[in-house]
């Protein structure tokens, strides 16, 4: 079957892109001399899991632990929850990865979760390793860099069931910058501010061996960033308009495209389509207005959204009929496969396979 005669709004992955995206982020990590663990909050698949894996991932990096659970299942055993774990249920299901021989590690930004993991820790009869998160510009968890979070990292440190192993960030402000060289700044500020809080620890007597950085913008400057020693991106594996408008990706990159079929031409200056928000998201960009990009049609843009209707604003002299199809990348991808069970994976523009939203709804 070709993607054209597949029923709309259809997700479809470019597998050959996909691949050529893993490979790349791949070797650019090792280049660097970095580990590679990547998100997998973007595609929630064990099979895309395991090929990161596969070229050289180290282990991989969680929202929440029912993607760790739904990992752990399908055979991989080296999971960094990059979230604080609260609350006696997920503690217990935290003891009950590490009881079947899964290395957990947990990021923390308090502590008080640290108090519960360490709970957990001396419970089991060993160190867990945590991940101090640190605030370097998102503004969402994490103390502020240098003295605030060494003081913290040595009170977790007194704990007894866990071992301060790493500081990590997520400069997911990257996103909002309007080119390459704003997004390189960012990186080069989140690596500076990790490297001045681990150097002030180690003047106190605390060695933390791990810098891990996040976001998909800054990965891409990795090689420049001397100390850091893991990076943790995400969106890189499909591409997407966040990534693309502000120049980080071109359009060969972008794996993930957006089927959907011309419904109604109701009035001049409008298209209807069949991918609407429960498809393409809410999400907007702050580079460019609609609510996703048709590169066959660079000039019409996604104006509105229903649930089920794309309204697309059209120059009146549109050729678009009722029964075309067009294909849109969306703004922010990982939206984009939390709303499917399936993404269809495409080479050659035929189906090859169906690739399974494993972790779909895992939210706590």
């Amino acid at each position: 079957m070709r993607i054209e005669q597949m029923e709309t709004p259809a997700v479809a992955i470019d597998l050959d892109i996909l691949d050529a995206n893993l490979k790349r982020t791949a070797e650019l990590a090792a280049k660097a001399g970095v580990n590679l663990r990547p998100h997998i909050k973007t595609h929630k698949s064990v099979w895309i899991a395991r090929k990161q894996i596969e070229y050289g991932a180290v282990g991989i990096t969680v929202a929440k632990l029912g993607e760790a659970e739904v990992m752990a299942d399908g055979g991989i055993d080296d999971i960094l929850i990059a979230f604080p774990l609260v609350g006696a249920g997920k503690l217990k299901r935290l003891a009950a990865l590490i009881e079947r021989g899964i290395r957990v590690t947990v990021s923390v930004d308090s502590v008080e979760a640290a108090r519960g993991i360490s709970d957990v820790g001396v419970a089991a009869g060993i160190k867990i390793p945590l991940y101090l998160d640190i605030n370097t510009g998102l503004n969402r968890c994490g103390l502020e860099p240098g003295l605030p979070s060494a003081e913290l990292a040595i009170q977790i440190s007194a704990l007894p069931g866990v071992e301060v192993k790493g500081l990590m960030t997520h400069a997911g402000h990257s996103y909002g910058c309007g080119d390459a060289e704003g997004a390189e700044k960012v990186a080069f500020a989140e690596a500076e501010a990790l490297i001045a809080t681990q150097q002030i620890l180690r003047e106190r007597g605390l060695e933390v061996p791990e810098i891990s950085v996040g976001s998909t913008p800054t990965s891409k400057f990795v090689k420049q960033l001397s100390g850091v020693t893991e990076m943790r991106p995400g969106a890189y594996v499909f591409g997407d308009g966040s990534q693309l408008f502000p120049g980080l990706i071109d359009e060969s990159e972008c794996a993930m495209r957006i089927h959907a079929t011309v419904v109604s031409t109701p009035r001049p200056g409008t298209v209807i389509v069949d991918a609407g928000s429960k498809t393409l998201t809410s999400d907007v960009s702050v580079h460019r207005k609609g609510y996703g990009y048709l590169p066959d049609y660079p000039e019409i843009f996604v104006e509105r959204l229903s649930e089920e209707h794309g309204i697309l604003a059209v120059p009146d002299d549109c050729s678009l009929r009722i029964g075309d199809v067009v294909s849109i990348i969306p703004n922010h991808c990982c939206t984009v496969v939390n709303l499917r069970d399936e993404l269809i994976g495409v080479r050659g523009g035929k189906l090859e396979r169906m690739l399974k939203v494993d972790a779909r709804g895992m939210n706590t």
